[in-house]
């Protein structure tokens, strides 16, 4: 824990021997600052100042107010020897004592004789003299640091001088400090709501991969941060048909994450009142046109899978292309017009393919094929049409050889894919 150097405390008389080597008081000076200067905790910074400056100074009373700028005043951060008032008593600035008045005028006020002074307000009955000092920073009003004595007149001019310059930099420290420390509370506030938008952006995903005879169906997804802006998801449309969607929100953090949440929503609406995946996406599209901020916008593919029929009809909004293997051999399937949703008002095109047994259908996200290496070499198409083409090939062993290949790097982006095997 950071301490201040003490600094000699009077002598009983006024004519002390402080302040006769004006070097050593400015090296004392600036060893103090430092260290005020190097606490970050507003909490310690003030006890450390107050009982440091009290015993340093001989003083029987010190205090550290801060200022309630909504409130119009000043508030006891911490105190030393006062057995009147305690942390959280409350002054008006401008109106009570010596330290409000202080913090009207923004200048230092001196009380040799506290029994002779009209803003001194009674506190220790052994107090005969006081000083109240501003602490400001570019002219704004931090608080107050407040001393007092058993000794008339006990502060001399040198000593006023020092604690008028030691106070310039406590105001700093306190003003870096709870700086500090409102930000550490706004950072943990939107840590908590990260990891409750998290939670619920988790949520939204399938809780399981649906039972669909003839086939096998997962999906995963994994952000790259706190919150995704991939998403996929199983819908039940019939007894008879699936609909399929893998989706990539532009942007990241929480932003992605609410435009996902709502296109999901919306998504969801429409697969279950149009018939065809076109259909969807084109009115999908208008909504989101209308609705999406400039510069936004989401790459989508939706499928509808028909097991009796063995069959995949799909509409492809930017996304990338899905991946077909059949007979061990793979091609990416590509459609004649899809622009990313919420661009302009385009509407969508169809593929339907036939799944023979034994055939696999990969959706995927750009995180799994633009994962780097230390030599920015991106995974791509070709690694992940030779590893789905492997026998005992799955989203675990996918997502295993993504990250063997970026040397266990970090994903720079969402990893998302639906594996669908026939």
């Amino acid at each position: 824990m950071a301490t201040i150097s003490p600094i000699p405390a009077p002598g009983p008389v006024p004519n002390r021997a402080f302040g006769m080597d004006p070097i050593d008081d400015l090296l004392r000076l600036e060893k103090a600052a430092k260290k005020i200067n190097s606490i970050l905790d507003l909490d310690q910074l003030i006890d450390k100042v107050v009982n440091e400056v009290a015993h340093s100074f001989g003083c029987l009373e010190a205090t550290i107010y801060l200022h309630d700028r909504p409130r119009g005043e000043l508030v006891l951060a911490c105190v030393h020897g006062c057995t009147r008032h305690g942390k959280g008593d409350r002054k008006k600035v401008g109106k009570e004592g010596m330290v409000g008045h202080v913090a009207g005028t923004g200048k230092m006020h001196y009380a040799p004789d506290v029994r002779k002074d009209p803003y001194y307000i009674a506190c220790e009955e052994s107090t005969l003299s006081e000083v109240a000092i501003p602490l400001l920073v570019d002219g704004q009003l931090v608080g107050v640091f407040s001393a007092s004595h058993p000794q008339l007149d006990a502060f001399p001019p040198e000593q006023l001088r020092l604690l008028e310059s030691l106070c310039a930099h406590i105001a700093v420290a306190v003003s870096n400090a709870h700086r500090f420390q409102k930000e550490r509370r706004e950072r943990e506030q939107m840590s908590r709501e990260a990891r409750e938008a998290r939670a619920i952006q988790q949520a939204l995903l399938p809780k399981s991969s649906p039972w669909i005879p003839g086939f096998a169906l997962t999906g995963l997804s994994i952000p790259a941060g706190a919150l995704g802006g991939d998403w996929y998801d199983f819908i039940a449309l019939d007894e008879r048909r699936w609909g399929l969607v893998l989706a990539d929100v532009s942007g990241k953090g929480m932003a992605a994450a609410l435009l996902m949440s709502a296109t999901r929503g919306m998504l969801r609406s429409l697969a279950e009142a149009c018939t065809s995946p076109g259909e969807v996406l084109t009115k999908l599209n208008r909504l989101l046109v209308e609705d999406l901020p400039a510069g936004r916008f989401v790459t989508m593919i939706y499928a509808v899978l028909e097991p009796d029929k063995r069959s995949l009809t799909f509409a492809n909004a930017g996304h990338l292309r899905p991946l077909l293997i059949t007979n061990g051999v793979a091609r990416f399937l590509d459609t004649d017009r899809g622009m990313p949703l919420g661009v302009r008002g385009d509407d969508f095109s169809e593929v339907e393919v036939e799944i023979p047994q034994g055939s696999r259908v990969l959706f995927y996200s750009d995180g799994i094929t633009e994962a780097s290496n230390d030599r920015d070499e991106e995974y791509g198409l070709n690694r992940l049409a030779s590893h789905l083409s492997r026998p005992e090939a799955s989203l675990e062993s996918l997502l295993n050889d993504v990250r063997s290949f970026a040397d266990d790097r970090a994903l720079h982006d969402d990893a998302t894919a639906i594996f669908l095997e026939g």
